[in-house]
């Protein structure tokens, strides 16, 4: 992530990819204040072992772009709602990305933290069926939650 303050948008994929006990790591990388590290953190990934990164940036974002632009290992970028525009600016810098650096952008904030966990695990997980299994198992349990409440209409007359 850019700054330690978008550590609670981030915390959603950070939890996910715990409990799906896919290893990972958790870094402050940030474009501006610290591109030479930002370098040597995106340079080094593959070598480091890191089959897939999810980048984190608000306002400007130029953190999931740059880092994309360092290393051939996919890079899934997650907009920030740090400015006034509530992470449409993220957004837009991220996915707007030029042709040959991809980054696969997620939504805004801590629903697309959740979902680039759930991706960067369901990218891993083709090369480890242990992985696929936990995913496929998670999956089922957020469908058996919502059958378990597709009648909401006695609830819904006890409310009142």
């Amino acid at each position: 992530m850019g700054s330690k303050s978008d550590l609670k948008h981030v915390q959603p994929a950070i939890d996910l990819l715990a409990e799906l006990r896919v290893p990972h790591e958790v870094r402050v990388v940030s474009a501006h204040r610290t591109p030479d590290w930002m370098f040597e953190y995106a340079s080094s990934a593959e070598e480091r072992g890191l089959e897939v990164i999810i980048a984190a940036a608000g306002g400007a974002a130029h953190l999931p772009g740059m880092v994309a632009a360092k290393t051939l290992v996919p890079v899934l970028g997650i907009p920030v709602p740090a400015t006034v525009l509530n992470g449409l600016d993220a957004l837009l810098s991220i996915v707007q990305m030029p042709k040959g650096i991809p980054v696969g952008t997620l939504a805004i904030g801590e629903a697309g933290a959740a979902n680039a966990a759930l991706l960067a695990a369901s990218i891993v997980s083709t090369r480890r069926p242990d992985l696929r299994e936990r995913l496929r198992s998670w999956r089922e349990s957020r469908a058996a939650e919502v059958l378990g409440a597709t009648d909401l209409s006695l609830e819904s007359r006890t409310a009142r």
